[in-house]
């Protein structure tokens, strides 16, 4: 062991696993459709989810509305790994396949843009084997807590 001191590491993954991780412990719909988190930096995260029979719709496959919570759920993450309250002010989805009961859907959140005020994040959600299932877009911005009215 040398006597000099190493350089201390960048604590920004660090700061973003913890930001994101506390969000997903509060995030209830997420927990309870079985959102995992796989992969998390900062302005990126990878999350998954194993369709179930109560995800399926009318024709028997995962309900659109199942793969745009995912997307959804990877962008809320994404958007708030810096540690600050950033909230969708709006978002839209291309469902490009359909994902049969049993499939397990990845959703990577990558961040586009952003400011001091707000962000823009790009979901790709495909299936494990790699098959494209859905492409989304969100914008985010920071979330302006208001003080309470007596």
């Amino acid at each position: 062991m040398s006597g000099s001191t190493p350089a201390p590491p960048d604590d920004a993954p660090a700061r973003a696993r913890a930001a994101v991780q506390s969000l997903y412990d509060g995030d209830r719909a997420s927990r309870a459709l079985g959102v995992e988190l796989l992969d998390v930096a900062p302005g990126r995260v990878r999350v998954a989810l194993t369709v179930r029979d109560d995800m399926l719709n009318g024709h028997g496959i995962c309900h659109g509305g199942v793969v745009f919570t995912l997307a959804d759920a990877a962008f809320a993450f994404a958007c708030n790994s810096h540690g600050e309250a950033m909230v969708a002010a709006s978002t839209s989805i291309d469902f490009l396949a359909p994902a049969p009961r049993g499939a397990r859907l990845i959703a990577t959140a990558a961040e586009t843009m952003r400011t001091a005020r707000h962000g823009i994040y790009d979901v790709t959600v495909t299936a494990a084997s790699g098959e494209a299932i859905a492409s989304f877009r969100g914008r985010c911005a920071r979330l302006r807590l208001q003080a309470p009215t007596a």
